[in-house]
């Protein structure tokens, strides 16, 4: 990662000048190393960070960083360089789509969860007091280095946390990976080396191969929002206190069974989904869906609701996503409130 990332940046930035966005924990950790390898390849790194969590991914966060590029000069033959877990990339990403109409931008994750999913795709945003995400743009990076060595210094919660997205791809996709992970997952806790590696790859590889299909988002990627939609809603509910991977972990097996109530999912399959996310100590529910009306509220205000109907992906069964002639489901509020009534 480090002798290629020097170059990739000289090579995306011919001006050999640079922004590195970070957050303030990884800065303490990793910026300095990362900002000297740069420095040693003759780049010029403009440095800036922010408090670490997602109450800083806002737009007044990205409009200071915007500023900092302005106030250095920066120009269109500069490039962004996010390094840090998914907050980072979505704000760093943010800023690279939105500066002087766009420049290039590299994402080097240090999370498990950015790793895995959120460093790949293009989305970059920032989140509003309504909900998660509603202010962004599609902006892909130019490249990802992911050096497992990063995940050294992430405490336990959080490195379990990325592997709900893992187990997402499994469920949508591949449901051998799937099961791959289950197996594995005391040694992927462990951070061994060789299987971490394993599982960011074939993450990767399900991501991409999703993406490339659709950039855009318009048909087959929202496959990728399993769990994401009560997800959300959970995370809003926290005032966003719960890591994204535990509300992501608890939201698909929500949707699971919500699309069991609907005749959509094969029976099972939320059982299957909850004994996937077990395995990394990662939570199966989340006592706010126990407020049905309060929660399906919530849901109403993200971005894919369409004609006032909550979406969620349709999910077969383990591998079977995005079937039939609709890739998503569209769920009345009223009857999301009976069926979450049930769970009571």
């Amino acid at each position: 990662m480090r002798a290629g990332l020097a170059a990739r940046v000289r090579e995306v930035a011919p001006s050999g000048r640079c922004a590195l966005i970070t957050d303030e924990n990884v800065g303490a950790l990793w910026g300095g190393e990362v900002k000297g390898l740069l420095a040693a390849a003759g780049i010029d790194a403009v440095a800036g960070s922010f408090p670490a969590g997602e109450a800083s991914k806002t737009r007044r966060t990205w409009a200071a960083l915007t500023d900092m590029l302005l106030e250095a000069g920066l120009g269109r033959d500069s490039c962004v360089v996010a390094l840090g877990g998914g907050v980072v990339g979505d704000v760093a990403g943010f800023v690279a789509a939105t500066f002087l109409r766009g420049v290039p931008f590299v994402q080097v994750p240090t999370t498990t969860l950015a790793m895995i999913d959120a460093s790949v795709g293009g989305k970059t945003g920032v989140d509003h007091s309504a909900g998660k995400n509603l202010v962004g743009a599609f902006h892909a990076p130019s490249a990802v280095f992911a050096d497992p060595d990063f995940l050294t210094t992430l405490d336990s919660g959080t490195l379990a946390a990325g592997f709900a997205e893992a187990v997402k791809h499994g469920v949508i996709l591949d449901p051998a990976y799937a099961e791959w992970l289950a197996v594995r997952a005391e040694s992927l806790l462990g951070r061994d080396a060789d299987d971490v590696s394993r599982a960011v790859l074939r993450s990767v590889e399900i991501k991409s191969e999703i993406v490339s299909e659709d950039e855009f988002e318009a048909n087959r990627r929202q496959i990728l929002n399993l769990g994401h939609t009560v997800g959300h809603a959970i995370e809003l509910n926290s005032g966003y206190g719960l890591p994204h991977g535990h509300a992501v972990a608890a939201g698909m097996v929500a949707e699971a069974r919500i699309g069991e109530a609907l005749g959509v999912t094969f029976p099972g399959t939320a059982e299957e989904i909850r004994t996937l996310v077990r395995a990394f100590g990662l939570p199966d529910f989340d006592p706010g869906l126990l407020r049905p009306r309060r929660m399906a509220g919530l849901m109403a205000r993200d971005k894919k609701v369409r004609s006032g109907a909550v979406r969620i992906v349709r999910l077969e069964g383990m591998g079977r996503a995005g079937t039939g002639d609709e890739t998503t489901v569209a769920v009345p509020a009223e009857v999301l409130v009976r069926i979450m009534e049930d769970w009571s």
